[in-house]
């Protein structure tokens, strides 16, 4: 069997006026499958979270780009976890369109979770470290 494409507008119209929902249509040289209108699946639910203490804060990226650990591959990185930081102190870096932007500390704390590996794109928004304020 071959679909043309005469053949092939004529059937998409038709199923523009049908209820026809889902169609699969395979040849020996082509397969097709039309789907419209289809309901949205029903979210799975995310596991349980462990809830986020209260305690902590969340440290998010001001912008989308790369996160850096340290200014250069073979240096230290600007923090570890259970490094105590201060306000203005640089905790990574974020790379956007060639230029790295230093991300400096609002508060001062004490690093509990570090949730981006060094190189890595993030979002903006994207919770990169926690920190326990002190």
């Amino acid at each position: 069997m071959q679909l043309d494409n005469n053949q092939l507008h004529a059937l998409l119209t038709f199923l523009e006026g049908s209820d026809i929902q889902e169609l699969k249509l395979e040849g020996e040289d082509f397969r097709l499958e039309v789907r419209r209108n289809l309901p949205a699946p029903n979210p799975v639910p995310a596991p349980a979270a462990a809830a986020l203490r209260a305690d902590l804060v969340e440290v998010t990226a001001p912008m989308v780009g790369t996160f850096y650990r340290a200014a250069s591959p073979g240096d230290p990185p600007f923090v570890e976890l259970g490094s105590v930081i201060s306000v203005g102190q640089t905790v990574c870096i974020l790379e956007a369109m060639k230029l790295m932007n230093e991300l400096e500390a609002e508060m001062t704390g004490q690093v509990v979770e570090i949730l981006v590996e060094n190189g890595t794109p993030v979002e903006f928004g994207q919770v990169l470290m926690r920190v326990k304020p002190g």
